[in-house]
């Protein structure tokens, strides 16, 4: 099964500054990617925040995808 990002994640000026977050919740994009890349299991970060569900970490990371190559980051030295 193919999780779809915008079954889950919406922008909403109005909630975290118009920051990428899961449906239904504060909690940001930003916010999962940053625990993934901590290296929590999403079965932890499920557990961290009850309101994700484990499709909604899966969105999360299919959302970030989709913007990657849009923008370049310069690689330290």
């Amino acid at each position: 099964m193919t999780v779809k990002w915008p079954d889950y994640i919406t922008v909403d000026p109005q909630v975290c500054h118009g920051q990428a977050c899961v449906k239904g919740t504060r909690i940001m994009v930003s916010v999962v990617l940053d625990n993934l890349a901590d290296g929590l299991s999403v079965e932890q970060i499920i557990a961290n925040y009850p309101g994700l569900s484990r499709e909604a970490v899966l969105a999360a990371i299919a959302y970030a995808a989709e913007l990657s190559p849009e923008r370049i980051l310069a690689l330290p030295a």
